[in-house]
């Protein structure tokens, strides 16, 4: 809990140079262009042509497309089109320069390449998504169904940042990591110095089953540094509930799942529990008189951290969006 974990190893201030890596087995790679670059979509396709509704999969911060890998499989196993988009300073999607991108780039700026990737499904399978958005990356997909920019058919949050705010969420940090603000300092406030050594990453994202190797191979696929803006921007309530619930249309009561680990040391379930309750809350003020119990479900991957993806039990989760999305 106390050991420093002090390194440089694994911070970088320069964009990547190197060519894409080619996209992970099962996958295809397409990609969107949009006024600043292109963006990297990532699609697993069912063994059999789907006119069902897509899953489209936001990342996190420090995530990409690649994280969302094992359930794209899974979910296209059981017939499913799923999309994943890295957006801008992700994966392999175009790379603003680094003081560009951690202190010149917003949310609304990474909001408009989460819109640019929806609407490019959207039209490519003429169906709306059912958006899968994990940490942050649920923030942002609140974000824009708030502002009204995309209408969806469910809305699955996985650990996600609530709309009412993450400050409990980085005291949660804080109270796991005592180092982190003296370690920012000394890392002249590098966005990655939180997560700079495999010991942080296995203790902040995962659970206690999680082998050294896997920690390794995530490592490998975090992005060289992030947006400041981005987290501090939704610090505080950014979103309003009853106009994303407005934006997420379908003929099912079940509008909103709520799934996390048990094991996640920032999305904790006191504060999940709290945004299930938050949707059901703005349900029924917005359907008075109407049954709204389901519209938001709060479940637990057991002995899965906050990246519960990409952790040892990954495949309950999947299983779990799966049955969510049956229901829409």
């Amino acid at each position: 809990m106390f050991n420093f974990y002090y390194t440089w190893r694994w911070l970088a201030w320069t964009r990547p140079t190197d060519a894409p890596r080619p996209p992970p087995a099962g996958l295809e790679r397409h990609w969107v262009d949009t006024p600043g670059g292109r963006l990297e979509i990532l699609h697993a396709r069912p063994a059999r042509p789907s006119k069902t509704p897509p899953l489209f999969f936001m990342h996190g911060g420090m995530g990409s497309a690649w994280v969302w890998a094992d359930y794209m499989r899974f979910c296209a196993s059981e017939g499913i089109p799923c999309y994943a988009i890295s957006i801008r300073g992700h994966g392999d999607s175009w790379h603003p320069s680094y003081l560009r991108m951690v202190y010149g780039t917003s949310r609304r700026m990474l909001a408009d390449d989460l819109v640019a990737g929806i609407r490019w499904v959207q039209d490519r399978e003429d169906s709306e998504v059912v958006l899968v958005g994990h940490s942050s990356g649920g923030g942002l997909g609140q974000d824009v169904l708030s502002q009204g920019l995309v209408t969806v058919k469910g809305l699955a949050l996985l650990g996600a940042v609530p709309a009412f705010g993450s400050m409990g969420v980085y005291m949660n940090w804080a109270r796991v990591d005592p180092w982190f603000l003296i370690r920012m300092l000394l890392h002249g406030w590098h966005p990655n110095s939180p997560l700079s050594h495999p010991m942080l990453i296995k203790r902040i994202f995962f659970g206690e089953d999680i082998g050294d190797a896997q920690v390794a191979e995530f490592q490998a696929h975090v992005n060289r540094y992030e947006a400041f803006w981005w987290p501090i921007t939704m610090m505080t309530a950014f979103a309003d509930p009853r106009r994303i619930l407005r934006h997420i249309q379908n003929d099912s009561d079940r509008k909103v799942l709520v799934l996390t680990g048990t094991e996640d040391k920032l999305m904790t379930a006191p504060i999940m529990e709290r945004l299930g309750a938050f949707y059901r809350e703005a349900a029924r003020a917005l359907w008075a008189g109407k049954t709204t119990d389901d519209a938001a479900e709060v479940s637990f991957v057991p002995r899965a951290g906050h990246h519960l993806q990409n952790d040892t039990t990954w495949e309950i989760g999947a299983k779990k969006l799966v049955e969510f999305y049956r229901q829409l």
